[in-house]
């Protein structure tokens, strides 16, 4: 892993680890990853490390909800379904205890495991277990532009920047679940959809 991260460096480009268990977590964050994604088990020392290095934290904290409530019906055995009710609650927890703590939280969907389309239904998951509406935007925009070393491209809404811009009708800082309802898309000043005009 270190060697990965080495040889990556060289080249200017970031390492993000798929990890889960807590010693793995810390073996990544150790080695110099950009990112861990889900980090369901990281424990206190992983967070305080993720803390101390500005390690960003990509949790898929929606994907319990679809599971627990779908996969029954295509026949997933009991005993993987167990096991996503008690690590689903585990990783939850774990991100709460990393949202106070300080860690950067990038916005990750691992969208695959629920029909695609869905990664929205995320941010009110976010919300639920930790963060601000305002934060959980962040998570979306000028944070995973930050992760992926684009800030001076998107991420705001700033001149010389790609005019990629959503918009819903209403407040989602009163109300993050709107963000599942987009009624305008803008990408590179180019309009794609637009169903809040009046």
């Amino acid at each position: 892993m270190n060697a990965i991260v080495d040889e990556a460096k060289l080249h200017g480009v970031k390492v993000c680890a798929h990890a889960h268990g807590t010693e793995s977590i810390k073996m990544a964050i150790r080695a110099g990853v950009a990112s861990v994604e889900h980090g369901s088990l990281i424990d206190d020392e992983g967070i305080r490390m993720m803390k101390e290095r500005g390690t960003y934290l990509d949790a898929d904290i929606y994907n319990d909800d679809y599971i627990l409530a779908e996969y029954a019906k295509f026949n997933t055995p009991k005993k993987i379904i167990d096991k996503e009710r008690s690590i689903g609650r585990l990783q939850r927890e774990n991100f709460k205890k990393a949202v106070l703590a300080g860690v950067k939280i990038a916005f990750g969907t691992d969208a695959g495991v629920y029909p695609h389309g869905w990664n929205a239904k995320q941010f009110a998951k976010m919300v639920e277990w930790g963060m601000t509406p305002m934060s959980a935007i962040q998570a979306s925009t000028v944070n995973n532009a930050d992760l992926f070393g684009w800030s001076d491209r998107i991420g705001s809404i700033t001149a010389g920047k790609y005019a990629d811009i959503v918009a819903v009708d209403g407040d989602p800082l009163q109300n993050v679940g709107i963000l599942e309802n987009i009624g305008f898309v803008m990408k590179g000043g180019a309009i794609y959809k637009n169903t809040l005009a009046k």
